[in-house]
């Protein structure tokens, strides 16, 4: 009998490589002729307790090519740090991969990727950051989910029997004035909460 930490190592390494073939589908979407139309892939843990979410990819993210760089990023690394959790545990995506998904299509390529990263990393809460992302997140439809509430901030909602979500302020439209900042940290503190009543592993 395989012992709980093989049979993790299998489910890790089954992530990814799952996660490497949705990167170079995302890859193979680009326009050689307009870098700002290249997908910005999900980043992090692949097998994560905690997805982060947001609804678009920023410019920053679309230069780099990787999700939550720049401003955005920074925060949340400091907000993670802050309430305790280990960033290097964390998965981090956007609804819209580039400019050129269409979030109005429940049912398009945007909303099928999110899908997949979402099977493959088989997350207990996603932190929706924004009313927009989770609705986007209640229109794709997941396996046995239920509606959540987009307008209940800082609670914490049950989107399927296996996993947990988190509504906070956009996080993008967050750090320009302290105001913003300060209800934005205080819906994230929650997550600290969540992370510091989950069983040991």
């Amino acid at each position: 009998m395989a012992e709980p930490d093989e049979i993790n190592e299998r489910y890790l390494a089954r992530a990814i490589k799952a996660m490497n073939a949705l990167g170079d589908e995302l890859a193979d979407r680009a326009d050689p002729a307009d870098p700002a139309s290249a997908p910005v892939p999900g980043s992090g843990y692949p097998r994560p307790d905690i997805m982060l979410l947001k609804t678009r990819a920023r410019a920053a993210e679309i230069q780099e090519g990787v999700a939550f760089f720049g401003r955005a990023g920074s925060a949340i690394l400091k907000s993670i740090t802050r309430v305790g959790i280990d960033p290097l545990t964390i998965y981090g995506t956007n609804c819209a991969k580039s400019p050129l998904d269409d979030l109005a299509d429940a049912k398009g390529e945007a909303a099928k990727v999110l899908l997949r990263e979402i099977q493959i990393t088989e997350p207990k809460i996603i932190v929706c950051m924004g009313m927009e992302t989770a609705d986007f997140l209640n229109r794709i439809k997941l396996p046995l989910a239920e509606q959540i509430d987009p307008e209940l901030i800082a609670q914490v909602q049950q989107l399927t029997p296996t996993i947990e979500t988190l509504v906070t302020p956009d996080i993008d439209d967050s750090l320009d004035e302290e105001s913003s900042k300060r209800r934005f940290w205080k819906a994230f503190q929650e997550l600290g909460r969540w992370h510091s009543a989950l069983p040991p592993y």
